[in-house]
Order: C-alpha cells, then sequence, then structure tokens
C-alpha cells in the first residue's frame, strides 16, 4: 500500500523531534566582523562538546548561512569542521532582504557534491529563514529591527528549497522556519506553519518590557510564551532555536545582567524545561555580534570551563505551567510595543528572536547572505535576532551593512 501525503507528513514531523539535540547558535563572522574559518569552528564545537558538568553533550550547532563570510556562494567552513567533530547540524537559510535564495542553495550544492554522505548525515533540519516575520510585523518595523520577509516570501523559498533538494540525501531532512513566539501567534502566519515539519522559537524573557522581567518571573514568562507557541501550532513539533540571559550588560527593566542570573536563567529554563526534553540551541557558547551591548557568552575564550556551574538542581522555582489556549492570554509583550499580548515577537537573537522588540536580538552573526555579489559584503549570519532586541539607529545601520543588507548588485 503506498503511504498517503498525510502519513508521509506525520513520519517527517515526527522524525523533527526524535531526538532532543543540544547546541549553541554559531554565526559565519566572529566579534570583529571578520570571516569565520575552520579552524574557528573547530574550537567552538570543541569547547561545547567538553564543557564543564554540562547536562548532556552540546553536540550540535545552529547556522543562519550556508555562505562562508565575504564569499559568493562557497559552503561555509563550519560545514568541514562539523565533519571533524561530529557535530550535528541545523542549517539555515537567509531570506530576508533578498529576491532569491540561488546563492544559499549553490553553496549548499557544492557541499552535498562534495562532501556527500559524511556531511549529510550530520544535517539535522533545515531553517528556512530566521525572525524575518517578527522583522516584517509592524511591531518589527516600529523597532526598527531591520529588513525582513512576510509569510508568502518564506513559504516561496520553502518550495524552492524543497524543489532543490528533492534529488539528494536532503531530501527527506525536516524543514523548520524560526521567529518570535509572537509571529507564530500572529494567524496571518498560519500558512508558514502549514508548510513546515517544525516551528523554531527564539524566546527571551530579558527583554519582556513591562511585563515584571525581574530573573525570578523568567520562567513564568517563558512558559507563557512557549505554550502560547504551542497552542498555535497544533501538532508541530517546536524547537528552542534561540534563548539565554546575558551575563553582562545594561539592565532592561526589571532584567538585569549577571553571571549570577544566567546561571539562575540556565538552571530554570534549561534544565527545568528544555534540555533533553526539547530540542534546544542555546545563545550563546561564544559572542560575536560587536553592535549588541548584552554578552550572553557562557563562556571566556571558548574555555571549557563556564562562567558558572552547568550543574542542573534537582528543585526549581517555576511551578508547572497549564498551556495557555493562545498568545492573547500569555500577557507578554515586548519593548517598544503597546500590545500585551503575544502579537508581538521574542525573538530570535539575530538570532535573536524577533521579539517585537524584546529580545530577541542577540544574534551575532550579519546574515544575508544568499545575495550579496560584493566580494567586500559579508556573507550571511544571524543578524536577525539582535536587530530584534532594541537598537539604536546607529547600531541598526551598522548591524545592516555587517549583514550584507547594502549590497552591490
Amino acid at each position: 500500500m503506498r503511504p498517503t501525503t498525510a502519513l508521509i507528513a506525520g513520519a517527517l514531523a515526527s522524525g523533527a523531534s526524535a531526538e532532543n539535540y543540544l547546541g549553541f547558535n554559531s554565526g559565519a563572522t566572529l566579534a570583529d566582523r571578520s570571516a569565520k574559518f575552520k579552524k574557528d569552528w573547530v574550537a567552538e564545537f570543541t569547547t561545547a562538546q567538553g564543557l564543564q558538568k554540562a547536562p548532556g553533550k552540546f553536540n550540535a550547532v545552529r547556522l543562519y548561512t550556508n555562505i562562508q563570510a565575504y564569499s559568493q556562494d562557497d559552503p561555509i567552513q563550519a560545514f568541514e569542521a562539523a565533519m571533524e567533530t561530529d557535530t550535528k547540524i541545523l542549517l539555515g537559510i537567509w531570506t530576508s532582504g533578498t529576491p532569491s535564495i540561488e546563492k544559499e542553495l549553490s553553496a549548499l550544492k557544492k557541499a552535498v557534491d562534495k562532501y556527500g554522505k559524511k556531511f549529510t548525515d550530520l544535517v539535522i533540519g533545515m531553517s528556512i529563514g530566521s525572525e524575518d516575520l517578527y522583522r516584517d510585523s509592524e511591531t518589527g518595523i516600529i523597532n526598527k529591527a531591520g529588513v525582513g520577509a512576510g509569510p508568502d516570501v518564506v513559504v516561496k523559498f520553502i518550495n524552492e528549497y524543497k524543489k532543490a533538494v528533492a534529488s539528494t540525501a536532503l531530501k527527506s531532512v525536516p524543514i523548520g522556519h524560526v521567529d518570535t513566539w509572537d509571529a507564530w501567534t500572529n494567524g496571518t502566519n498560519k500558512v508558514v506553519i502549514d508548510a513546515v515539519d517544525w516551528v523554531g522559537v527564539d524566546e527571551y524573557p530579558y527583554y519582556e518590557t513591562g511585563k515584571g522581567n525581574d530573573i525570578k518571573n523568567s520562567g513564568k514568562l517563558f512558559d507563557r510564551a512557549f505554550d502560547a507557541v504551542s497552542g498555535a501550532v497544533g501538532s508541530k513539533p517546536i524547537w528552542v532555536t534561540e534563548t539565554g540571559w546575558p551575563a553582562t550588560g545594561p539592565d532592561w527593566d526589571q532584567a538585569v545582567a549577571s553571571t549570577e542570573n544566567a546561571k539562575y536563567y540556565w538552571q530554570e529554563i534549561g534544565c527545568r524545561k528544555l534540555f533533553n526534553k526539547v530540542p534546544t540551541f542555546w545563545y550563546n557558547l561564544r559572542d560575536s555580534n560587536p553592535d549588541n551591548e548584552m554578552k550572553f557568552a557562557i563562556t571566556n575564550n571558548l574555555s571549557k570551563t563556564p562562567l558558572f556551574d552547568l550543574t542542573c538542581p534537582t528543585k526549581f522555582d517555576t511551578p508547572t505551567s497549564t498551556p495557555s489556549s493562545g498568545a492573547s492570554s500569555t500577557g507578554v509583550s515586548f519593548p517598544g510595543s503597546s500590545s500585551t499580548g503575544g502579537a508581538d515577537s521574542t525573538d530570535g537573537s539575530g538570532n535573536n528572536s524577533g521579539n517585537s522588540g524584546t529580545g530577541t536580538g542577540t544574534s551575532d552573526d550579519n546574515s544575508t547572505g544568499s545575495g550579496s555579489e560584493a566580494a567586500t559584503s559579508p556573507s550571511p549570519s544571524d543578524n536577525g535576532a539582535f536587530v530584534g532586541k532594541s537598537l539604536s539607529g546607529v547600531a541598526v545601520v551598522g548591524l545592516a551593512l555587517v549583514a550584507g543588507v547594502f549590497t552591490f548588485f
């Protein structure tokens, strides 16, 4: 009997959450905006897998682009580093501010042709876009989050990607899209939910102005947003693609950046809610966004001895949450938003999530890439998250330049 389309889709969705991956986000450039090369990623992946007292092996990485920084369509050298260190890869394609993902697909095809099964066996998922819906939303525009993309554009690129990999070993890799929590609870984006096998959520309670974002309330804020997404996406698996708390940086409403609070967040959100329960990509192992005053790295200079003890406790402050029926019941909003509900995204961390202003822009990478043709323009990375957080006009312009938004054709 031939399997039905519904059965195939169900199998894919199931496979998307078959393993609860542990990993970090990793952009295409370093803090000085220079390109990362293989040795840089090998150092990151080696540290991630050897972190002292970690509650599991962090042997996965989330990338924002397939393109090596400052190249046209050369495969990103993170691929070779992943093969050398046996690191699983959540691929990413940058889809904002570009009419085409042709160069992203070209770089990916080159990698598949060059490395074959050694590469494709490490690929655990593909994210088409990062916080594009948030940046394209009214809130994102108000917060000057940068150039985004609407749901129709994201779906168009999803279909183009599917067509491009249909005859390759990547054809069965589950496809997702990464955005802020309130982007997923926005009904106008349902077409994207319908088009993916899993949904990626960037969530940063640190940036939730006006919602009691003191560190001791971070667990409740996180759970409300997570439950709102769960209610909106139905049976689609949820991957937490960015979350974290800065160890240094300015206060954000009631939120205070400190090593002590970063440790509390690791325990209360990571240990209690995510690690070994939900595919999780923490933000972050190494900071690389020079424009972000908040620093999220859990280690200095890639030391395997982190800034705080990563051991998970057995008791937590946050009570077990009861999933809410939708975004409007979460009572969570982000900086710069006049909304009290789930209309504002929460991030990306440039990866931040494109929260409505709250916190997501933590990402350190610049990302646009697929479209840039200038050899001097940086390759894509995870800039999306950072813009989601709040930026001054100067910072936004600087980030756009790094991200390759201003390219030459």
